[in-house]
């Protein structure tokens, strides 16, 4: 049998639908032969210019009730030592990134009929729809219209490329195909025709970790008035933004692309951080149009660029993360080249308040931030916007909690705070401008009072 019939079997045996298990081959088949998912400088020319969404007028009200809200909710936050949902992970005040967009909807329904879905992944679902029992108003609908699962790939062995075997937990033998499922998920599972026989034809979608994320009159009528197909946030990139996906147009066709950090050939490295020649990148908050979807999804696949990620077989383990594997993936806004006419617009970083790592939890944890009426994380008045380095000593959460037994010290006038090695913090510390804590010691050292500057140990 061969490497592509032990593929199909197994993932015809896990019940995945046809639509998706051609699509994800024809990936693996790129990757055979030789096809790394790479996007060169050489191809593509920087954006020059786009529409900032100040510049944009409000849509009316009524085109909120043919439009959905839909939260990407498959990550389980391995990166950060979790193993469940990381949309559970608290955030602030008691409050996690799901119990924040569950209050964002409920508070926007005051007003509005808004539709509310979720992807989910099938290592997110069950976790999931335990908490929302807790928002009744949502959870009584969860199976006919919120929840929609996404599909799984499986994960291929680096060294014999075949279907990758961890006998001693399967689970880990499957990965989330990347947020570009969205597209053959909405297909698969039946929810882009019943939306559209529904009557629903505007579609809103972010990350369930970016609670920046809401919904937008101003985008949202600017996608009905363009009759655009898609239309992508971007922000303006700083110096912390350089390893994120940024747009770029195809020099052949004019079209609109965007290249994540796995699709850039090493050599090409200085050109894809260079923040003054691609100057945008892509906070994966999206807007769709569903009819124009419908019509571009030829079989019911979008083709997408394949993104190549090598991982361990079992990454959440310290002790035996076992062989090398490779995941094939696909990204959600790599659609703005396979939609004709898609757009992009230029947003404030308000829209754009991910939690990828400990670094920024700590500081959306502190008294930096607040929550607003609308249930946004915003800036506390008066406060800087910390910027949080931390060592490898802090990369999973579990590690980052022990540094503060006692509560995250105070941020509020810290603009940013460096630590490396094993530090406590201690009740009632502050931090203010820019602070430097090194520990150069095996042992862990408590920090107190107010810090500002550098603290060597």
């Amino acid at each position: 049998m061969s490497n592509v019939d032990l593929f199909r079997t197994k993932m015809e045996e896990k019940g995945l639908k046809k639509e998706f298990i051609d699509g994800w081959i024809g990936l693996y088949e790129k990757l055979v032969a030789g096809d790394k998912g790479m996007i060169p400088e050489s191809t593509i020319e920087p954006v020059e210019e786009l529409t900032a969404l100040d510049t944009l007028s409000e849509g009316d009200a009524e085109l909120l009730q043919k439009t959905v809200v839909l939260k990407l909710n498959g990550g389980l936050g391995t990166g950060m030592g979790l193993d469940k949902a990381k949309s559970l992970l608290e955030v602030k005040d008691g409050n996690t990134f799901l119990d924040l967009i569950a209050k964002q909807i409920l508070k926007l329904r005051e007003k509005f009929p808004v539709r509310f879905m979720l992807m989910n992944s099938f290592s997110t679902e069950d976790d999931t729809k335990e908490f929302f029992k807790k928002y009744e108003d949502i959870f009584k609908t969860w199976d006919d219209e919120v929840s929609f699962v996404q599909n799984m790939s499986p994960k291929v062995d680096a060294e014999t490329m075949k279907p990758g075997e961890w006998p001693t937990k399967p689970s880990c033998e499957w990965c989330p195909p990347g947020h570009g499922d969205i597209y053959a998920a909405l297909v698969c599972s039946g929810k882009l025709d019943k939306l559209l026989e529904s009557g629903y034809k505007y579609m809103f979608v972010s990350n369930s970790d970016n609670l920046g994320a809401t919904l937008d009159m101003r985008l949202l009528g600017f996608l009905a008035s363009s009759e655009s197909p898609m239309l992508m946030e971007v922000c303006v990139r700083g110096e912390d933004d350089k390893k994120g996906g940024h747009l770029a147009k195809d020099k052949e066709s004019g079209k609109l692309v965007l290249r994540e950090s796995a699709q850039c050939p090493p050599d090409d490295e200085k050109d894809f951080q260079d923040i003054t020649k691609h100057k945008f990148f892509n906070t994966n908050n999206l807007w769709l149009n569903l009819e124009k979807l419908k019509a571009a999804m030829v079989g019911g696949v979008l083709e997408l660029p394949m993104i190549v990620n090598g991982k361990k077989m079992d990454p959440a383990s310290k002790e035996n993360p076992g062989p090398k594997v490779i995941q094939l993936e696909t990204a959600m806004g790599a659609a703005i080249s396979a939609l004709p006419g898609s757009n992009a617009i230029i947003v404030p970083f308000e829209r754009f308040a991910p939690v990828k790592t400990c670094n920024q939890l700590f500081g959306l944890r502190s008294d930096a931030y607040v929550i607003s009426e609308d249930f946004k994380p915003v800036l506390a008045d008066g406060a800087c916007k910390p910027i949080i380095s931390f060592d490898d000593n802090y990369k999973m959460v579990p590690d980052m909690d022990v540094s503060v037994p006692d509560g995250i010290p105070s941020l509020k006038g810290c603009k940013k705070l460096k630590v490396k090695g094993k530090v406590k913090f201690a009740a009632g510390t502050v931090v203010e401008g820019e602070a430097t804590i090194t520990n150069s010691t095996a042992e862990r050292v408590e920090v107190s009072g107010k810090i500002t500057g550098e603290l060597t140990f």
